[in-house]
C-alpha cells in the first residue's frame, strides 16, 4: 500500500499499455460522445482525421484505467478534487497501442486535515511510436501513513 509519504516529486510510474479497438471506440462514442467523427468512417467529418477517432473523454478514461491498475489501486487514494488541465495533442485511432507515464509533479501535506496529503500528477498517454496523444495535470488526495501502534 502506498501512502502520501511514499510519493516524491519527480517519481515516474510506467503504467503499462493497451490496444484500443474500433468497436470499443464506437461503443464509447455511441453512449457518451456521439459525434460523427467518433462513429462513422464514411461521414465527411471523419475525413479530416482519416477515419474514426476516439473521443477525448474515452482517451482520458483509458489513461485513468491504466493509472488505477498500475498505481492508484495500491494506494491510500481518497479521490480527486479535480483536474487542472487536459490537452489532446494527437487523435487516438483504432487499433492503436497506447501507454501511460504517470509523474509526480508535487506533493504537500494538507493544512486542514493532518491525516492526508495532496499528490499532483502528470498523466502522459503515448502511442506506439512514442508520440504524446494526451496529457493531463490532476490532483489526488492520499492518506498519510498510520502511526505505528504504541507498545503497551
Amino acid at each position: 500500500m502506498r501512502y502520501w509519504e511514499d510519493y516524491r516529486p519527480g517519481q515516474v510510474f510506467d503504467c503499462g499499455s493497451r490496444t484500443v479497438s474500433k468497436p470499443e471506440i464506437v461503443a464509447f462514442a455511441r453512449d457518451f460522445d456521439p459525434q460523427p467523427f467518433h462513429l462513422d468512417d464514411a461521414h465527411p467529418a471523419s475525413a479530416r482525421f482519416g477515419g474514426v477517432i476516439a473521443s477525448g473523454w474515452h482517451t482520458c478514461g483509458i489513461a485513468m484505467r491504466l493509472a488505477v491498475d498500475a498505481v492508484l489501486l495500491d494506494s491510500a487514494n481518497l479521490g480527486s478534487p479535480g483536474v487542472e488541465k487536459i490537452r489532446f495533442l494527437k487523435p487516438l485511432r483504432p487499433d492503436e497501442r497506447v501507454s501511460l507515464r504517470l509523474t509526480v509533479r508535487d506533493t504537500a501535506p494538507s493544512r486542514s486535515r493532518p491525516d492526508r496529503g495532496r499528490v499532483d500528477f502528470l498523466f502522459e498517454l503515448f502511442d506506439a511510436k512514442g508520440e504524446m496523444l494526451m496529457d493531463c495535470a490532476a490532483t489526488v488526495f492520499v492518506s498519510r501513513r498510520p502511526a505505528a501502534p504504541a507498545n503497551g
